[in-house]
């Protein structure tokens, strides 16, 4: 396993890594001259931070890598899509600066509200300017919080502390959680409304794009103070400096730009505005806290398939994933033994969940069932990762069912194709014996292990059948690992799923396929699904 870091990380990320595996190959490129181009062609996983870019092209170079990290939140430096196709999973380390962000917001609140910054610049002229910075408390005036996670939430308590009214605009936020934090939640006109502060913590969303702008900012109270240490795309610059300049505005304080860096513009050159260099999260203590997750991240990811904050697919939790690994191995075969067995062009994919499995999170079930189905017919890298969207891209309608009723078998996962050839259904079951099983093909019930190489048969239910089965394969030295028959008598028809302990010659195939009462005889070979392998 090679792993490699382009950018400067706490030490302690890279030990980690180390430690978890001796024969994981760590690498720096901090202080080299080696190109990332070069240094990712044999590597498993890449740790960046903001310089690094993840391009398509890059990607193309990277034949084996599986796992991208970036030591922060926002990944705006890496092609999400092209990740995503080519199987690799994207993660980042939300909240592990959140801290030193609320910090920094609160330094900004303080130095707007007492005019740090201007009084320390006249102190230094040799002023003594007592009575020009006469400024205003914090205690009993109104923030109004802009997205309340995880820096929101650590913002809305430091404003607890100093005594602030809190309200909060957070369409994602239960009023249960707000409630906790002491923080009334309101649509966010209603917060704009009624703050004498107003900071911004969302995430860049088409929704929060430009939200702050002549329009919102008309609607905020006179004498406003505007605080952004979230992403500078959020904020509109041009009305922010018209408000500004009308002193509607009273003053802003902003850590993040649109571009960055925002160079010498009027915005940042206004006298009513505190800047920093995008720093709000720069503490020793983040930083060693955001690599440190990081390479747990990556670790668990590589060790056990765990995509923890994962950007590119559904993250969960090892307990979430303790109880998913066998339905997703089992999802995984069930897709490769329907593919094998129907026709070439599959148009639709139909899924159904039972029982308990119904109320967990299923997509990444979803994921693994069709990466089964197209590894069969696709010569690039099919995974759990890309597999939704490759199978969107050949226009493939995937359709999910959940029911939590109790049948026969709880738990179970059935899974139909339509395909040129027609509709072919399964049903199968995770933890039967001790593994994957199959309980039904095409609504006959029948019950094989879903491993190895299996032996499908479809034939007229008529006496005779098992038995020359039996005699082609033995006078052939094929051992028979188990047999299991599936009836409709009424249908006049059979199945048989017959394990094997190797695979059958294409000779051997045609004398079953010549037998009469025979209707289709086809070889599945199952592969061996890793636990927590997303590959």
């Amino acid at each position: 396993m090679k792993i490699v870091i382009t950018e400067s990380i706490s030490e302690r990320a890279a030990e980690i890594l180390r430690s978890a595996d001796p024969s994981w190959q760590v690498i720096s490129l901090v202080g080299t001259k080696i190109p990332v181009s070069e240094a990712v062609r044999d590597a498993d996983a890449l740790l960046i931070r903001t310089a690094t870019r993840v391009t398509p092209e890059l990607l193309a170079e990277a034949a084996r890598l599986r796992v991208v990290g970036r030591a922060g939140v926002g990944v705006d430096n890496v092609d999400l899509d092209a990740a995503t196709r080519r199987g690799v999973v994207v993660m980042n380390t939300p909240g592990g600066n959140s801290i030193s962000v609320a910090e920094h917001t609160f330094s900004f609140l303080t130095a707007l509200a007492r005019h740090v910054l201007d009084a320390n610049a006249s102190m230094k002229k040799g002023l003594w300017e007592k009575k020009k910075f006469t400024g205003v408390e914090l205690r009993g005036k109104t923030l109004g919080i802009v997205g309340l996670g995880r820096v929101g939430s650590a913002v809305a308590r430091l404003g607890r502390a100093y005594e602030m009214e809190l309200l909060a605009a957070d369409p994602y936020v239960s009023p249960r959680l707000a409630s906790e934090l002491g923080v009334r939640l309101l649509p966010f006109e209603d917060v704009l409304r009624s703050c004498d502060f107003l900071t911004l913590h969302c995430s860049l969303t088409p929704e929060t794009h430009g939200m702050i702008n002549a329009r919102s900012l008309a609607l905020t109270r006179p004498g406003v103070r505007v605080v952004n240490c979230s992403r500078g795309e959020v904020v509109e610059s041009e009305a922010l400096l018209a408000a500004l300049e009308s002193g509607h505005v009273a003053g802003a304080a902003l850590d993040v730009f649109d571009p960055e860096p925002p160079g010498a513009s009027p915005l940042v050159c206004h006298p009513r505005v505190i800047v920093t260099p995008h720093i709000a999260g720069s503490t020793e203590e983040a930083q060693t806290l955001i690599g440190v997750t990081l390479a747990e991240q990556v670790r668990d990811y590589l060790l056990a398939g765990i995509p923890r904050n994962a950007v590119n697919l559904p993250s969960f939790t090892p307990e979430e994933q303790h109880r998913m690994e066998p339905y997703q191995r089992l999802g995984e075969q069930l897709g490769s033994f329907l593919a094998q067995i129907s026709g070439e062009c599959v148009e639709q994919v139909r899924i159904s969940y039972d029982g308990a499995l119904a109320e967990l999170n299923t997509s990444p079930i979803r994921n693994a069932i069709l990466a089964g189905i197209l590894r069969r017919s696709l010569s690039e890298r099919v995974n759990r990762i890309n597999a939704a969207a490759l199978a969107a891209e050949r226009g493939i309608e995937v359709i999910e069912v959940h029911s939590v009723r109790r049948a026969g078998f709880s738990n179970t996962l059935g899974v139909a194709l339509r395909a040129d050839a027609g509709a072919t259904s399964a049903l199968g079951m995770a933890g039967l014996r001790g593994g994957e099983w199959i309980l039904g093909v095409d609504d006959i019930d029948i019950e094989a292990p879903l491993r190895g190489t299996l032996l499908f048969l479809r034939n007229q239910d008529v006496p005779g059948v098992i038995g020359k089965v039996g005699t082609l394969l033995g006078g052939r030295n094929i051992n028979i690992a188990n047999f299991a028959l599936g009836r409709v008598p009424e249908r006049g028809e059979a199945i048989g799923l017959v394990n094997l302990d190797e695979r059958i010659p294409e000779s051997v195939l045609a004398e079953l396929r010549a037998v009469p009462a025979i209707r289709r005889a086809v070889v599945v070979e199952l592969g061996e699904t890793r636990a927590g392998t997303l590959l």
